[in-house]
């Protein structure tokens, strides 16, 4: 693969930017390095090739070799190089990447960035502590709200007592007969008020149970793998296409399969991050949970292969819609540019996922009704000329979906 042989550039142009006499900069290094090699290097961990850090000074030729060879290693082997060749046989005689945009400050750049990498320490012990009992930010005070209820209910049942004592005393003193109190449930106004508010809640009860059968909102199954979301797409910000690429140009958004995580985990083979928690506060193991990984994977940490056939992580879906609603993500998240967070939540922040929107038709009706369309540089809606012209002769001020069929029944059910 061109990366194999991208890493190998990398590694050589990096020690021998470690035999220069200038040095570089780091800082500008890591941005070069995560933005050409990462994907299949690592300063320290063999990945696609060897580990780059302090393999440079057993290159001949100093730096000029190695800038011919990030530059255009092919013609360097083709040259009958020996150590170019050597390098090039040891690797599975795989052409790698040619480079010709970095200039040579920028290898001595990342290799300085290379060269000086530290792997990041595990968090301290009171630092996990803090992170896992510190308590959920906006939490659920419903808790709260219903023992305020009670006590205001009791409260009021207090006061009543004490008005009716207090007119029982004042008749007493007037000499005005108090009539025989009747029993609660013999109350006919008692009564009526019972019955009216059965009534009532019985029939929200029943509307809500009828009109939301199939709903699973803030369901959260549990999967073979604990992937967090608030680790991948929040603390390292990888881009949720990276995994799920069909989501912009299909139906139905991809499910990585192991090969797409073992892209960065072939090197990431612990975790040191944050302290990790189930939605019920069980602690997690992230390494352990990467081994289960590498077992699906059939990957070997210790020999860097592929041992054993892999197998499909069996994940379980959280989103379902019945079978007779036609849903696009690409008509979403392309087209009408609709961020993830809009139907998922702030997944970003979700150790564990769950199911963030009723996704019912009256949830997704009403986005329709109120969504406006991005209609400027967005090639999809050239051809609406007529929202186009009302829009330049301000004769409205946006576009919403319904205004483009949005609501119609065989926009989801044909």
């Amino acid at each position: 693969m061109p990366g194999i042989l991208l890493f190998l550039s990398f590694f050589l142009f990096a020690q021998s930017s470690l035999a220069a006499d200038g040095g570089g900069d780091a800082a500008k290094g890591k941005t070069l390095f995560q933005a050409n090699c990462a994907t299949c290097h690592n300063p320290i961990k063999p990945m696609t090739g060897p580990a780059l850090q302090g393999v440079v000074k057993d290159i001949p030729g100093g730096m000029d070799w190695v800038y011919d060879w990030v530059h255009n290693s092919s013609k360097v082997v083709a040259s009958g190089d020996p150590y170019a060749n050597q390098i090039f046989n040891q690797w599975g005689k795989v052409q790698m990447t040619a480079f010709p945009q970095l200039s040579k400050e920028d290898i001595d750049n990342i290799f300085a960035y290379v060269d000086s990498y530290q792997p990041a320490g595990a968090p301290a012990a009171g630092a996990e502590g803090a992170a896992s009992g510190a308590p959920a930010e906006g939490g659920n005070h419903s808790v709260l709200f219903g023992v305020l209820t009670l006590i205001l209910a009791i409260l009021a049942l207090i006061l009543m007592q004490v008005n009716s004592s207090l007119h029982k005393l004042a008749n007493d003193k007037e000499g005005v007969p108090n009539p025989k109190p009747i029993p609660f449930y013999r109350n006919k106004r008692n009564i009526f008020f019972v019955v009216v508010v059965l009534f009532i809640l019985s029939g929200y009860f029943l509307v809500n149970a009828a009109t939301t059968v199939g709903y699973n909102q803030n369901y959260q199954p549990k999967q073979p793998i604990f992937y967090s979301h608030k680790v991948h797409a929040g603390i390292n910000q990888i881009s949720c296409l990276y995994c799920h690429a069909g989501a912009e140009k299909s139906r139905h958004a991809m499910i990585p399969s192991p090969n797409i995580c073992m892209n960065c985990h072939k090197a990431i083979s612990s975790y040191s991050g944050n302290a990790l928690q189930t939605a019920e506060g069980k602690m997690v193991d992230g390494t352990a949970e990467i081994q289960k990984l590498y077992d699906y994977a059939g990957w070997d940490p210790k020999q860097q292969k592929y041992t054993k056939p892999g197998r499909p992580i069996e994940w379980v879906k959280i989103h379902n819609l019945p079978d007779y609603v036609y849903f696009n993500h690409s008509q979403h998240v392309k087209v009408g540019q609709v961020q993830c967070q809009t139907c998922h939540g702030n997944i970003q922040d979700e150790n564990e996922v769950y199911q963030y929107a009723t996704l019912g038709m009256g949830w997704c009706v009403n986005c329709h009704r109120t969504t406006k369309v991005q209609f400027k540089e967005n090639n999809y809606y050239s051809i609406f000329t007529k929202y186009h012209e009302q829009l330049k002769n301000h004769q409205i001020d946006s576009v919403t979906v319904e205004m483009q069929g949005g609501t119609d029944c065989q926009k989801c059910h044909y």
